[in-house]
């Protein structure tokens, strides 16, 4: 028999010091009790640990702000978000955003364009986002040690190669390699939904569900899909392309080449149809015309019936074949009125075997709004910094 083997003490302090390095990353301050209760370690570990990334000047321990309570305070330990700064990228059809990412998930400055015409050719997009993250790190004189980034389409993680954005005409573009080249750190490339799906979960609607889908609507429809805790990645990352699920067989074209998929009847084409609007209609007159409508939910009810019918019966499918506890609606679903949001739930757990299951399957908007994909990405690039800092 071969005995297991033994984790050396340096390899135990270092998972120790990651496990709660992440702790206070996504949790946010804590004393040095409760860090030795969630993490099951004793007090003299932790103040060991503390001690340590204090003087490397990665927490700092601070008396919280005066309170009722009687006695002296405990001293709070807080991640200090210049320790470690991540370059987070959110590539949409429409526009680019980009942000430095401090510890402790505080975003130190922003940056964002529109794409037009050349501006959305991938050898463009990639020109701009060095030389405007170059710009935002020189302003807030910091340096980025990794990136994230999200991207409406198929991507392989394993280096960051776009298969195909559809609706930025981009087709194998090597985004990752291209990106780390130049700026010569680690790029972490994902999917959008998958990166929305991983935002909420550590940050947003879907924190403390370890089941949980992420639907986006925008241009296209994408799914991230959080499983027992963790991100469902597929083989090679390409998982979640819910929105070409077909929900109607001999419906409208899609891109993809099949027809009748679910984008084809949730996108924003399809709910600018159910408005009456022009399928290209800009986005800012789109949304109004939804708060508009919320004021009603008679006529809300009314005027997206049917765009309502196609959102229930994909997200039926969705929870028969994933079981989340959970589904989180972002990007324009977030805009829908409430009414509409709250007959849809209604429907999905009455139609839904697996949902009844599991007690029903809560459906809710995003927490985190137009900022949920850009947490995302840099969340990912988080996920390979923290074990180093």
């Amino acid at each position: 028999m071969t005995n297991s083997p033994v984790a050396r003490p340096d390899e135990v302090r270092r998972h120790n010091r990651t496990t709660l390095l992440r702790l206070l990353h996504v949790g946010g301050p804590s004393t040095r009790a409760s860090l030795a209760a969630e993490l099951g370690l004793n007090r003299s570990t932790i103040k060991t640990l503390v001690d340590g990334l204090a003087e490397a000047g990665v927490v700092e321990e601070r008396v919280p702000r005066p309170g009722r309570g009687a006695g002296r305070p405990s001293l709070l330990v807080l991640p200090q978000p210049h320790a470690a700064v991540v370059l987070a990228v959110d590539l949409q059809v429409e526009h680019v955003a980009l942000a430095l990412v401090g510890l402790g998930g505080q975003i130190l400055g922003r940056n964002s364009w529109n794409l037009r015409g050349r501006m959305r050719e991938a050898d463009e997009v990639i020109t701009h986002v060095i030389e405007s993250a170059a710009v935002l790190a020189g302003d807030l004189g910091v340096t980025p040690v990794a990136v994230g980034v999200s991207v409406p389409g198929v991507v392989r993680r394993a280096d960051g190669h776009v298969h195909e954005a559809p609706n930025l005409r981009w087709t194998d573009v090597a985004l990752g390699e291209r990106l780390s080249a130049v700026l010569n750190i680690p790029v972490l490339v994902g999917n959008d939904a998958e990166l929305g799906a991983l935002a909420e979960h550590l940050r947003g609607a879907a924190r403390g569900s370890s089941d949980a889908v992420y639907v986006s609507a925008d241009v296209g429809v994408g799914g991230g899909v959080i499983a027992q805790g963790s991100s469902l990645r597929g083989g090679a990352g390409y998982v979640g392309e819910i929105g070409h699920m077909v929900i109607r067989p001999g419906g409208r074209a899609c891109y993809c080449g099949s027809s009748g998929c679910w984008e084809t009847e949730i996108g924003e084409a399809a709910l600018c149809r159910a408005l009456g609007l022009p399928e290209d209609t800009a986005r800012g007159a789109i949304l109004f015309e939804l708060r508009e409508l919320a004021r009603d939910p008679e006529a809300a009810a009314e005027r997206l019936a049917e765009f309502a019918e196609w959102l229930t019966l994909g997200l039926v499918n969705v929870v028969n074949l994933l079981g989340p506890q959970l589904v989180v609606l972002g990007d324009l679903l977030t805009v829908l009125p409430d009414s509409v949001i709250r007959s849809v739930a209604a429907e999905v757990r009455r139609r839904s075997l697996v949902s009844r299951a599991v007690g029903g399957t809560r459906i809710v908007s995003s927490a985190l709004g137009a900022d949920v994909k850009l947490l995302g990405a840099a969340e990912v690039a988080f996920e390979v910094v923290l074990d180093t800092v």
